[in-house]
Parts: structure tokens; C-alpha cells; sequence
């Protein structure tokens, strides 16, 4: 797991961050570049984004965690955290997406190779919890938070699901699933097995063919198939009326 820089981050609000066991800042250093209008620093944002896995692997909770323990932690002042953050439910929502496995990219003009590649990434998601007890108990823990649980949904779990909508709506227009029945429906069909599998069913296996199984078992159908017909001399036997 990444941990947090060994080297203070700069605040950007103006020079050296303070120091985090309370004493004066640094002094500036001279030849910076003036600081008006310069883009915010990734270093600085991903500093701030490990300062805080840093301290849930130490064993902290996200109830007791506080922007100033965070600030301190990454080497900045709090003004640098909340010019990106409007607070911790916000900011603790880009930590998880951090440590979670990064979403795909799909091509966004095939139907059912699109949806393929998303319910993989489902998949790698499910593992990823269940090889991380920093994940897992960051899962846990938000849950409990029903303003940092909405903020996961709007801007996390909302956008995946459009990206599924949008890949069986492309299938439809491409002739490789039904055009008669409601599309959102046949994204809960292909979406369930997965979730199931990944969220309610920790045990369950998540094989690397889950995605072309689940996807498979779809197109084929679940009813049973017609028993096959005898074959005489004259052709087919006759089914009885």
C-alpha cells in the first residue's frame, strides 16, 4: 500500500507548509516562482490522498480523523485540503476511488465487448476487497456514514452504471440483444450475477471467466432446452399433438 511522503508537501496557500509538530514554517525559498495562478500540485493532492490511507492503515477510523490530523500528516495547511475538498465525505470519496482498482476504459462504440470489459471490472473490484483489509474495512466504515455513503453513489456508483446502460443500449442498436424489451432491465440481468457474486456472496468464487458466463447464460437463455427428436428412416418422428 502506498504510504505518505517522507518529505513535507509545499502548502500552496503560501510557501513551506508549518511544521507538524507546531513549530515555525521554513523560510521561503527565494528563487520560487511566484505561486499567482500556477496549477494546483498533484504532488501536493496525492500527499494528502496517502496521508490519509496512512493513518486508516494505522489503525484510525473515519470518525476520527479531522482535516488538521490530515493536514499535519501530508505536510500542508488545511486551506490546501479544503481548495479541493469541501470536507471529508468528499474527501474520503477520492481516497477510496485511489485504492480501489482504477475504472476501465471501454471504446464506447461496442455493445457486448464494452459490457464484457465493465462486469471484468466488477470482478477485479470484488477481488480487490476481498485482498484488502484496508479496502474492506474502509467499505465497512462508510457505510455507517449515510452523507459519505450518498456521495460514493452520486459520484462513484452512479457514473459506473451509466457507462453499463449506455454499453447494452449499443448492443441493442447493434443487433446482438432484443430491441423489444426495457433496456434497464436487461442492465439489471447482466449487473446482478456480478453484484451478487462480488458484494452479497463474499465466499462466492469470482472466476476469470465470470463475465463471459454471465453474459453467455444470458444469450442463451434459461429455459430448458427441447428434448432432441428420434430420427427414423422417414425423418424426424412426428411430436404427438
Amino acid at each position: 500500500m502506498r504510504q505518505a511522503a517522507q518529505n513535507p508537501a509545499r502548502d500552496e496557500a503560501g510557501g513551506p507548509a508549518p511544521d507538524p509538530a507546531g513549530g515555525p514554517a521554513a523560510p521561503p525559498c527565494h528563487d520560487a516562482e511566484p505561486r499567482r495562478g500556477r496549477p494546483r500540485s498533484a504532488a501536493v493532492e496525492r500527499a494528502i490522498l496517502d496521508a490519509v490511507v496512512q493513518l486508516l492503515e494505522a489503525g484510525e477510523t473515519l470518525d476520527g480523523l479531522s482535516i488538521e490530523r490530515i493536514a499535519r500528516t501530508a505536510g500542508v495547511g488545511k486551506a490546501t485540503i479544503y481548495r479541493r475538498w469541501s470536507g471529508k465525505e468528499e474527501l474520503f470519496v477520492d481516497v477510496l476511488r485511489a485504492i480501489e482498482p482504477a475504472d476501465p476504459t471501454v471504446s464506447g462504440s461496442a455493445g457486448l465487448d464494452d459490457l464484457r470489459v465493465l462486469l471484468e471490472s466488477m470482478r477485479t473490484r470484488g477481488l480487490a476487497q476481498r485482498s484488502s483489509a484496508l479496502l474492506h474495512n474502509v467499505f465497512v466504515q462508510m457505510k455507517k456514514h449515510p452523507r459519505l455513503w450518498t456521495e460514493y453513489q452520486a459520484t462513484v456508483i452512479a457514473p459506473r452504471r451509466v457507462a453499463m446502460l449506455a454499453a447494452v443500449r449499443r448492443a441493442v442498436e447493434a443487433g446482438e440483444l432484443r430491441d423489444d424489451l426495457d433496456v434497464e432491465l436487461m442492465d439489471d440481468l447482466f449487473l446482478g450475477p456480478m453484484l451478487v457474486r462480488t458484494v452479497h456472496r463474499p465466499e462466492a468464487p469470482l472466476p476469470e471467466d465470470l463475465a463471459d458466463r454471465i453474459i453467455g447464460t444470458l444469450l442463451q437463455g434459461l429455459a430448458p432446452r427441447p428434448a432432441e427428436q428420434p430420427v427414423t428412416a422417414e425423418g424426424p418422428a412426428a411430436t404427438p399433438v
